[in-house]
């Protein structure tokens, strides 16, 4: 099997699971139409994303068992079917089920196949290839933002909630048919491997991962490092909005903060394997304490708006590259499913704190300057923590088992 084809279908799947960080799209919307507040629409985008994550986990232990295909389908499948449901709306508790929990599960089993994938496929190039793999994720609001937006205004948004969703499932079931594990001992022809700064080559099991200090570290890092950029994505439009950018320009920046996100995933990943996967995220999570507080001062300037916000984006998206990179590196591949899993439920944790701290902060003040602020706050502690993390190899660093 060429090994470029399970590539085009993590794009793909990617592609159609991205589509959650268009949600900020249907917020006035549903708003307008039901009267909620903005905390209360915060809460779908919050109970996704920790829905996600927490059924990454258990995507990860079938995908590392069984093999990526049936979290593929499943994943496709649910993410297409919470779209369509979500067009049926009628209560936020309907919702909250709908696209929080369905949505969100389609995500954790959908997106816990492409990077194992890729990280087997492409150990030369683990993190250029993983990062064209999470890019589709980063990008797919690019495309399905100003779409979602063109048929909100022409045809509302439960027909768009239906024509997306239908979408989404097929683009999943391309992804499925696509996403292959290469056999056992595959490596690319004339490849050897070299060694690296952040390289073990110990496989680690989960339990034996959570034995060394580093996963921890590496676990606050991640947690506080994407608060600040899951913050922004779960109120970019209604931001936009409060700072005087018509419907128009706020629904852009959505497109124009993806190609960040698609940006940082790409091309901090392929920067990672020359520079190493912990200097690269020590400097963009610097890069985003200093974007975050700036993003809002410059808001009502719309050139350095959208610059900035493609530096939010752009930081956040290296994150969600460089992390499972990194994961691979330092831990192997063979349970790499289920231990980036583990880790990935930082994001998860993110998910909680970035939109609680703007949504709160809002319907306190009418304003989210303090939420930029102490999103900044926590990426300076993000830093820290990614300066504790060794990078030497896992062996260096675990912990032996007690007995």
């Amino acid at each position: 099997m060429n090994r470029w084809l399970p590539v085009v279908g993590g794009v793909s799947m990617n592609l159609a699971l991205g589509s959650l960080y268009a949600w900020s799209v249907f917020v006035l919307p549903l708003e307008k139409e039901f009267g909620w507040t903005r905390a209360q629409t915060s809460w779908v985008f919050t109970i996704a994303v920790v829905v996600f994550a927490a059924s990454f986990v258990l995507a990860g232990r079938i995908q590392d068992t069984r093999g990526p295909r049936i979290c593929a389908a499943i994943g496709g499948t649910l993410a297409g079917a919470g779209f369509i449901l979500s067009s049926m709306t009628s209560s936020l508790l309907f919702l909250y089920i709908a696209f929080g929990v369905i949505v969100g599960i389609g995500n954790g089993f959908g997106y816990s196949v492409p990077m194992p994938v890729a990280s087997k496929w492409f150990p030369d190039k683990r993190g250029l290839v993983v990062g064209l793999m999470v890019g589709g994720y980063g990008a797919g609001s690019a495309i399905f933002g100003p779409v979602a937006n063109s048929l909100i205004q022409s045809l509302g948004w439960r027909a768009t909630f239906q024509i997306l969703g239908v979408l989404f499932f097929v683009m999943g079931m391309i992804g499925t048919l696509l996403l292959k594990n290469p056999p056992p001992g595959y490596a690319p022809p004339g490849w050897t491997p070299k060694a690296h700064a952040d390289t073990g080559a110990h496989n680690f099991s989960p339990g034996e991962m959570l034995r060394t200090p580093t996963f921890y570290a590496l676990w606050l890092a991640y947690c506080l490092g994407t608060t600040a950029g899951l913050m922004t994505i779960s109120q970019l439009v209604p931001f936009a909005r409060s700072a005087g950018l018509s419907a128009a320009a706020a629904t852009f920046a959505i497109t124009v903060g993806a190609v960040g996100n698609a940006g940082g995933r790409i091309l901090s990943g392929w920067l990672s394997d020359t520079l190493g996967r912990l200097t690269t995220l020590r400097v963009m999570v610097l890069a985003s304490a200093v974007a975050m507080p700036a993003l809002f001062i410059w808001r009502q300037n719309i050139g350095l708006f959208y610059l900035l916000v493609v530096a939010v984006y752009w930081c956040y998206g290296t994150q969600l590259s460089v992390f499972a990179s990194t994961t691979a590196d330092m831990y192997g591949t063979r349970y790499l499913g289920a231990n980036y899993g583990l880790l990935f439920t930082a994001w998860g944790t993110a998910g909680i704190l970035g939109p609680a701290i703007g949504a709160r902060v809002y319907d306190a003040t009418g304003d989210y300057q303090y939420a930029f602020y102490v999103a900044a706050g926590l990426a300076c502690v993000a830093l820290i923590s990614l300066f504790v993390a060794r990078g030497p190899g896992a062996e260096a660093f675990a912990v032996p088992a007690t007995t």
